[in-house]
């Protein structure tokens, strides 16, 4: 929402918007630009389709002075109604109301509505605007957090769940929060922590802010809490609207298909050079996501963090597809343990929603760092390879470049059961590297030879020529098809349309054991 752009124009009186919260309240609201509760609702469902559940409904608190202070709704606003014609579950928090704090009756409403929504199979989407527990209802509020949780976590894999903080998310409410499938966050208005910098400086001693401790930038760039970053309400209710337009309403049916307005057959001769001819020269892997997706439109997740890996959704002959490609502007597209983490989590949400993997690889291993391996490397790694073995959606692999070692395997080979498995021209697929293979192979020899440099350099082509492009890996069927770059998008469209109907099962269990 533009700052000149006033909420009360959305068409609610002062007495209606008195109903839900303290007037001063509500004008400080607008002081920072942010819609309210139902205000923000009205902009993101369609018109005249919002049905609000339980209005009236208040705490029943009597403790400190909570007795003469009850407001219609206690603090939050639930219902259904429809985007682009979809039903949805929905919830928005008031701050206006008790801060948005989450007490008994609060917490009850928005398990309704949640069960409501597992039970018909539909969207929840949440708008965040809360302090935290609400302290005088003690720990009946902190059982309600706990409720919602649970809800949560019931509901993740059964219907998308979409939420968006538009203001303070503390505590409990983080933690249900950073469930969801999607997290979006408004910069300036917005911040999200497990404790409050209050509670940080009596305890810790140490003196910080709410922007600086858990800002939307904070998120989006460095923890990876948040999946998108938006600049003010307005944007963060467009892009809600945009993200559920490419998933589906529950995990038993097939994603949304658009109306084509891109030819399956059309070429770009663009991709024949995107390529640079020194194999350790950076290019943008969006570039070639960009050329191969319908109408050039691809809906980046997370593009502030792990920015060395880049997943998102698109569509390809009108169908959605979730993207996941090796980002050689950032670290060379080496995989490290934020990008593992960010890759897993996305395949497995697109593995629980039935939406189709296209993959772009060009990486040439994981990042060789003593803190990665300290940290974990591996079992972080091990994430990434467990999501792609795991999902039973089809999956579609191109090599663009490089693709060495068990970065090769993890990024959706064959071996870890890719169906369909294409590689450029320009592909490398090796157990490393060309330099570091000649050291390992003839280290002994270079270290005895007179003309060390030049010898390596007769040994590092010779090894390319061998082993350092596809057709060795098409020879032994661990690629299916060595193609021109420039017919990508009809390769893999036919490659999806092949697989529309795909079934796979998975040995009978209570569920795996992820390297968490």
């Amino acid at each position: 929402m533009k700052k000149s752009e006033d909420p009360r124009q959305l068409g609610q009186t002062k007495q209606e918007r008195q109903l839900r919260g303290d007037s001063e309240r509500i004008e400080e609201h607008y002081g920072k630009s942010k819609m309210t509760a139902k205000e923000r609702l009205e902009r993101l469902l369609d018109p005249e389709s919002f049905v609000e559940l339980e209005p009236l409904a208040v705490h029943q608190c009597t403790d400190f002075g909570m007795d003469t202070r009850k407001i219609p709704g206690d603090g939050v606003v639930v219902g259904y109604g429809t985007i682009e014609s979809r039903l949805v579950y929905v919830f928005a928090h008031d701050f206006t109301a008790f801060g948005g704090s989450v007490g008994e009756i609060f917490a009850k409403k928005v398990c309704r509505v949640i069960d409501m929504a597992i039970k018909s199979g539909t969207p929840i989407i949440g708008l965040i605007d809360s302090a935290g527990v609400r302290v005088q209802e003690g720990l009946s509020s902190l059982a309600g957090c706990g409720e919602i949780s649970f809800r949560s976590m019931a509901a993740s894999g059964v219907v998308p769940q979409i939420l968006a903080v538009m203001g303070p998310c503390a505590g409990g409410v983080a933690h249900s929060a950073a469930i969801a499938d999607f997290l979006l966050m408004v910069e300036g208005n917005s911040c999200l922590f497990a404790t409050s910098p209050g509670v940080i400086r009596s305890t810790m001693g140490q003196d910080i802010s709410a922007e600086t401790l858990g800002g939307a930038l904070v998120h989006s760039q460095s923890s990876g809490v948040a999946h998108l970053l938006v600049k003010d309400d307005a944007e963060c209710l467009r892009q809600v609207r945009k993200l559920l337009s490419y998933i589906p309403s529950n995990n038993l049916e097939e994603p949304p298909r658009s109306r084509l307005n891109d030819g399956p057959d059309r070429t770009d001769a663009m991709l024949d050079n995107v390529i640079p001819e020194n194999q350790n020269q950076h290019y943008d892997m969006k570039q070639v996501i960009f050329s191969v997706v319908d109408d050039h439109d691809f809906f980046e997740i997370h593009s502030l963090w792990a920015q060395n890996i880049v997943v998102g959704l698109a569509r390809l002959y009108g169908g959605t597809v979730g993207i996941v490609g090796n980002q050689p502007e950032v670290l060379e597209g080496m995989i490290d343990i934020y990008a593992s983490a960010k890759a897993a989590r996305f395949i497995r949400f697109c593995d629980a929603f039935n939406i189709p993997l296209v993959t772009f690889v060009d990486t040439p291993g994981f990042l060789p760092d003593k803190n990665q391996e300290h940290e974990g490397i591996v079992r972080h790694a091990s994430k990434l390879l467990y999501a792609y073995s795991e999902a039973t959606v089809p999956k579609i692999t191109l090599i663009t470049r490089k693709a060495y070692g068990m970065a090769y395997v993890v990024m959706c080979s064959k071996h870890v059961r890719s169906d369909i498995n294409y590689a450029w021209p320009t592909a490398e697929i090796a157990v490393m590297g060309p330099e570091g293979a000649v050291e390992t192979i003839f280290g002994r020899e270079l270290a005895e030879a007179e003309n060390r440099e030049s010898r390596k350099s007769e040994l590092t082509v010779e090894y390319k020529k061998r082993f350092c492009n596809p057709t060795i890996a098409a020879e032994k069927g661990y690629i299916d098809d060595v193609i021109i770059p420039h017919e990508t998008r009809p390769k893999i469209i036919r490659a999806l349309q092949a697989l529309s109907s795909k079934r796979e099962g998975r040995p009978p269990k209570k569920h795996g054991n992820i390297p968490l």
